[in-house]
């Protein structure tokens, strides 16, 4: 049976990413988000790789515009079988530097945004009592940086939100499946699009990854959706670890890093557009694609997510050379 998949966000970055993913593997996807010119290649991409695409514009901060585009899905596909929540936008600056209204934009879209594509799944899937929804999630949502105060509260609140739903549905007895993918700094248009106020260009802190590596573990969370969270880099677990062990300790590193390690040497463009209230690949725009500007400095593979993919071999491979080792040792202890 072929697969129903619905990605919010799926213009750009691991969210375009994901979809052709999931084009390779023949599925329907119902592509959601603003920008005409991205929906368009990511409808390309999707078939292309051998799917089916229905793409829809809607800007998810308004719960009536993300209801109405899974009710198109729906029609044109039949039941959604995953959905998964992508879709976001963010100010790069002071917090002392933002108005109200761009912290409320931002909260809409990068969190309500969630809320409200996991209300209208929850609403569909209830009744046939089966169906995934994935969160994209990040580090950033359990170890807060400077400069992203919005972005960084609203994946915080994903978190909460996300654990208060998942004990109301093991409560209920219920199939339905929710999962959070926590992903480290990847290589996605949004630094050549993002409302920043910083002198020079802004940029995901390294170790960089290719929207590709966070695809793989968006994809396979969806496919194994009973582990609460996953997350995706090296970079992340540690990120998360150390924010366990010493997060005071990391308040100071972040204040004297957190800044610079966010830009690049270039300076800012004046007056660069932006997405915060309106796409930048419109109907006279262009395609962004999944990648950056940052590939050359961007990692292809992770060794973590495949050792989070395999923990049942891993774990086995190391308890087999903890076993060996022992062998060895005694063996040697004998002879001497």
């Amino acid at each position: 049976m072929t697969e129903t998949v619905v990605i919010t966000g799926a213009s750009a970055g691991i969210a375009r990413a994901t979809a052709r993913r999931y084009g390779q593997r023949g599925a329907n996807v119902g592509l959601i988000a603003r920008g005409k010119a991205g929906l368009d290649g990511a409808v390309r991409d999707v078939e292309e790789a051998g799917g089916k695409a229905l793409a829809v514009s809607a800007d998810v901060a308004d719960y009536d515009q993300v209801e109405d585009a899974a009710r198109q899905v729906e029609e044109f596909f039949g039941p959604i079988d995953v959905w998964i929540n992508a879709a976001f936008c963010s100010v790069f600056a002071p917090f002392a530097e933002f108005s109200a209204a761009e912290f409320r934009r931002v909260t809409e879209v990068s969190y309500l945004g969630f809320v409200h594509g996991t209300m209208v799944a929850l609403d569909r899937m209830r009744a046939r009592d089966r169906g995934t929804i994935v969160q994209v999630g990040s580090a950033l949502g359990a170890r807060s940086i400077p400069l992203q105060s919005a972005y960084c509260g609203a994946k915080h609140a994903i978190n909460g939100f996300t654990s208060s739903l998942r004990c109301e549905l093991l409560h209920e007895h219920s199939g339905i499946h929710l999962t959070v993918v926590q992903l480290p700094a990847v290589n996605t248009p949004q630094f050549s699009w993002v409302r920043s106020r910083l002198p020079n260009h802004p940029q995901p802190v390294p170790p960089i990854y290719q929207p590709e590596v966070a695809a793989r573990g968006v994809v396979f969370a969806a496919d194994h959706p009973r582990r609460k969270q996953y997350w995706v880099g090296a970079s992340t677990v540690a990120t998360i670890l150390a924010n366990r062990i010493a997060p005071a300790l990391l308040d100071r590193y972040l204040a004297r890093t957190g800044y610079a390690s966010q830009q690049t040497a270039e300076r800012a463009v004046p007056g660069r557009p932006d997405n915060l209230w309106e796409p930048v690949d419109g109907p006279a725009g262009r395609d962004h694609g999944a990648r950056g500007v940052f590939g050359n400095r961007s990692h292809d593979r992770s060794p973590q997510l495949w050792m989070s993919q395999h923990a049942r071999l891993v774990t086995g491979l190391a308890a087999g050379s903890a076993t060996l080792g022992g062998f060895l040792a005694a063996r040697l202890a004998r002879s001497r």
